[in-house]
């Protein structure tokens, strides 16, 4: 059986090598990869191809069929963001078309047999060097996608970023100031295993002037992690700071968020936020996004940020303004809470189609005017699933030695999606 070892080289040092990698490289009679890790091998014996692409590699492969053993080899480790994987996913394809008859040239590739052969990662190295355990650690790659970087810092104590494209270590320490995150401690690792090697750990502020190779990584140590013992929305009204500023009630919070059907990433809309009672239980039901929580009223926006500050919820962004002016600049929403619309529930409504057209809006309502103006824009906007509750809830109180209910102004719940 002819074999393709997938080896992971560790940090590109050939020191960061395992045994059992330099053992499948010296066995093997062709050796493939990028060719700055190719020629940290200057005594291999075998021939040697220059290819990063998977296609590139099994194309070569293939035109060299008299190689019996050969070597692919990659950065780090072959399980932690590796090629290896689309690599191995490839010839497996391959082998499969062949075995229903689809593809002759598959036979050519089951004649081989792949072994993966683990590395060194980088979050490996870069720990070791901190002196840090990892096994705690939230591993999230930034190489050429968007990521939800708050929604990694703001769930987790530690934090490895691997960067690469827009995210570079500037950029993410940008993102954490914006956050008032001033204080967090950011470890910053670039060149590793190599003789020019650096590795600095000190705040955001003092690293966001800093240039940094454009592949380097990071680790972000945070102490302001949201910290919720209950998973369950429903927080009891009572432990909120409330003022003069209406609120929306428990029960009623609870049934508008199901409602919402929020997810763990989501950007969220708070219209009308009052006391940011709604923002803090979408902030801790969507703990990977954000909630933009939009008010005007002075008093209001200082119990928001007191609430937000008690419940230590830093995903919450209070938003001072009316909409819908105040939602223009903010980011595409998949979510919307509109629990008042000061008589623009029209425009508001319409803008947020217009900012994202799959948008889900759950409206709160007292009025038969505002529950009926709900369902008419939903309708001429093309909402779908569009459904109404009406929700009439009670609390027990005591009267000497009895018990009664005193019942709360009943709500009309609108929701729907497009």
């Amino acid at each position: 059986m002819k074999k393709i070892y997938l080896v992971g080289i560790g940090m590109g040092n050939i020191e960061t090598l395992t045994e059992q990698g330099r053992k499948a490289i010296e066995a093997s009679e062709l050796l493939i990869g990028a060719e700055r890790m190719v020629n940290a091998f200057p005594d291999y014996q075998g021939d040697v191809c220059y290819a990063i692409s998977p296609s590139r590699i099994m194309d070569y492969i293939s035109e060299h069929p008299d190689h019996k053993m050969i070597a692919v080899i990659f950065s780090g480790d072959v399980g932690f963001f590796s090629g290896a994987k689309k690599l191995s996913q490839l010839i497996e394809e391959q082998k499969q078309s062949r075995s229903v008859g689809k593809n002759p040239v598959g036979s050519f590739w089951n004649e081989y047999e792949t072994e993966f052969i683990p590395g060194i990662s980088s979050l490996q190295y870069f720990s070791a060097k901190l002196k840090l355990p990892w096994e705690d650690t939230k591993v999230v790659s930034l190489h050429g996608r968007e990521d939800n970087i708050m929604g990694a810092v703001w769930n987790h104590s530690k934090i490895f970023f691997l960067t690469g494209g827009d995210y570079t270590v500037r950029k993410v320490c940008q993102i954490l100031l914006e956050n008032n995150l001033e204080e967090a401690t950011v470890h910053v690792g670039e060149r590793l295993s190599y003789p020019n090697e650096r590795i600095l750990s000190a705040t955001p502020g003092s690293l966001a002037g800093e240039e940094f190779d454009p592949l380097a990584v990071m680790l972000v140590e945070n102490e302001k992690i949201i910290q919720r013992s209950v998973i369950t929305h429903g927080i009891r009204d009572e432990l909120f700071l409330r003022g003069q500023v209406p609120m929306t009630k428990s029960e009623i919070r609870s049934i508008s968020l199901s409602k919402l059907q929020l997810r763990p990433g989501d950007v969220i809309y708070d219209i009308g936020a009052g006391t940011g009672s709604v923002s803090i239980e979408m902030a801790y039901q969507a703990y990977e996004g954000s909630v933009y929580a939009v008010e005007y009223n002075e008093e209001a926006l200082g119990l928001i940020r007191q609430n937000t500050e008690q419940f230590g919820v830093w995903n919450v962004k209070v938003i001072e303004g009316k909409a819908p002016e105040a939602l223009v600049d903010l980011p595409v929403p998949d979510r919307a809470f509109i629990g008042g619309s000061k008589g623009k529930l029209a425009e508001i409504l319409e803008l947020l189609v217009k900012k994202n057209p799959r948008i889900r809006v759950v409206v709160n309502a007292i009025t038969l005017e505002t529950m009926a103006e709900a369902i008419n824009q939903f309708q001429k906007l093309g909402f779908e699933d569009i459904d109404i509750v009406q929700i009439f809830a009670a609390h027990g109180k005591t009267a000497g030695n009895y018990h009664m209910m005193q019942g709360q102004n009943p709500i009309f719940i609108i929701s729907g999606e497009k």
